[in-house]
């Protein structure tokens, strides 16, 4: 009996057509005397139905973790001759998460001028977190894996692993959530004078 392979509003690639669409309408054909359907196709919107097997999935991709990467930005404030001392004078990094090439990690000239060599790891290591947190994840998971036949190294890192992994998924003390705001005003810590 048939099953279906996609779901409504699905994305997918027509593979006879050469286009993607969105599936509109699952169509079931049924047999008499058949409990299920006996085959299954797809209204797309293309003027026809279609096979499962002219149809594929788009492929997804983890939108918040993958394709994070380390670009180059021009510095406005300095000439690259003015900062010869920088590991790419004239440029400063920065660290795109988002597929558009905006959203993510910057700093301020005046700081990566102070440290630039620290920077640059810095952003090399930023860029490279999403890979990281699916390591510690896969290093999590083989820990409850193994259960107690775990090495004790490697019930170590895993329990390791674990934490970073809370710490990184838990949201701050502070920090937005779902709970209603108290109606009393938190009052502003006043500036210290500097001498």
């Amino acid at each position: 009996m048939a099953k279906t392979q996609f779901h409504r509003n699905q994305k997918v690639w027509v593979e006879t057509v050469g286009t993607w669409a969105v599936i509109e309408k699952i169509v079931p054909i049924w047999t008499r005397g058949v409990g299920e359907p006996v085959r299954i196709t797809y209204d797309v919107g293309l003027g026809r139905e279609f096979r499962a097997e002219e149809l594929q999935a788009e492929e997804r991709v983890e939108a918040v973790e993958s394709g994070w990467r380390l670009l180059r930005a021009r510095n406005k404030w300095q000439q690259p001759e003015d900062c010869s001392h920088h590991p790419f004078p004239g440029t400063y990094p920065v660290v795109v998460t988002d597929p558009q090439d905006w959203g993510g990690w910057r700093v301020p000239g005046a700081e990566y001028d102070r440290d630039p060599r620290k920077i640059e790891a810095q952003a090399r290591l930023i860029a490279a977190a999403p890979e990281l947190a699916d390591l510690a994840r896969e290093l999590k998971a083989l820990g409850a894996e193994w259960g107690e036949d775990v090495p004790v190294e490697l019930q170590a890192m895993s329990r390791r692993a674990a934490n970073i992994l809370r710490v990184v998924a838990e949201a701050p003390p502070g920090a937005a959530s779902d709970e209603p705001e108290s109606s009393e005003p938190v009052p502003l810590r006043p500036r210290q004078a500097t001498g």
